[in-house]
């Protein structure tokens, strides 16, 4: 069977006038148009290909991949709106169309939204929804805490920003946990902090405890290196300076220099960093 929204491997069995015909082991085909077969590709052979319906509502197969393909979430900006919803381009030639019933509030040309890619089972068409919440899963024993995970950052509150973790999940990444710019919309790596009794996620976007030391260290020693080895901001630097500058806290650059100054990367003096001078042979 044929998977609709979803990358299909199936074999090239003839080519037509209209473009190829591809096949599966259960006696499936589709078609491939001509302006989607690569120029390498060839009878017998087996290509990678998104099966979804066209503007005339048949099922036909692109090489093409959009931006959010079933059961995942992604920010896509409004092209057009009709009588009964909106259009939103995903990186193919149909538009994913969101239906007003399931839009949070009415979408404009130009506007981005953050949607849910789902199968309606009605019309085997894709459609998109913005009430991403009720899509999300209950943790259970799926993440650990300290695990690795992606980010879709998708709603601001007075605590911090709500996020999908791993297309899956609900997480929320508190503000004082962040000292990089984070905004609506964005997609960034992070880590599972706590798993709540409640199944609730708390998520952060350093490696947690010790490990955070690694990153803030290469960060810090990053900048050095593009500043031509000198920066004017030691353990005596105002917090908000360098928050600003690099992105962390001062108790964690404050411990990234002190790493760098035992490993004898650099030296630290009472108004500036450097990269410590190698000795002459």
């Amino acid at each position: 069977m044929l998977s609709v929204g979803q990358v299909n491997r199936l074999t090239i069995l003839r080519g037509t006038s209209v473009g190829f015909f591809l096949g599966n082991a259960e006696g499936d085909e589709v078609l491939l148009p001509h302006k989607y077969i690569p120029e390498e590709a060839a009878v017998g052979e087996e290509i990678d290909v998104f099966i979804y319906r066209d503007s005339e509502d048949r099922i036909i197969a692109t090489n093409l991949r959009p931006h959010v393909a079933l059961n995942e979430m992604g920010c896509l900006e409004v092209t057009h709106t009709s009588s009964f919803g909106a259009f939103l381009a995903w990186g193919l030639e149909k538009d994913l169309f969101v239906p007003f019933r399931e839009q949070n509030q009415r979408l404009s040309v130009g506007d981005w939204a953050i949607v849910y890619v789902y199968l309606d089972e009605k019309t085997d068409r894709l459609v998109g929804t913005c009430k991403i919440q009720r899509h999300l899963e209950p943790v259970e024993d799926q993440l650990v805490e300290g695990q690795a995970v992606n980010l879709l950052i998708y709603e601001r509150t007075d605590l911090g920003y709500k996020a999908v973790i791993n297309n899956l999940y609900g997480g929320l990444l508190y503000h004082n946990q962040i000292f990089r710019r984070v905004a609506w919309g964005d997609i960034i790596p992070g880590f599972v902090k706590t798993i709540r009794p409640d199944g609730k996620v708390d998520v952060e976007l350093d490696p947690p405890g010790a490990k955070r030391l690694g990153p803030d260290a290469e960060r810090v020693w990053n900048h050095l290196e593009k500043a031509g080895g000198t920066l004017p901001y030691s353990d005596t630097s105002d917090p908000i300076d360098i928050q600003a500058y690099f992105e962390m806290s001062k108790k964690a650059f404050k411990r990234a220099i002190g790493i760098l100054y035992k490993d004898q990367k650099i030296d630290i003096l009472p108004d500036k960093i450097q990269i410590r001078a190698k000795p002459t042979q």
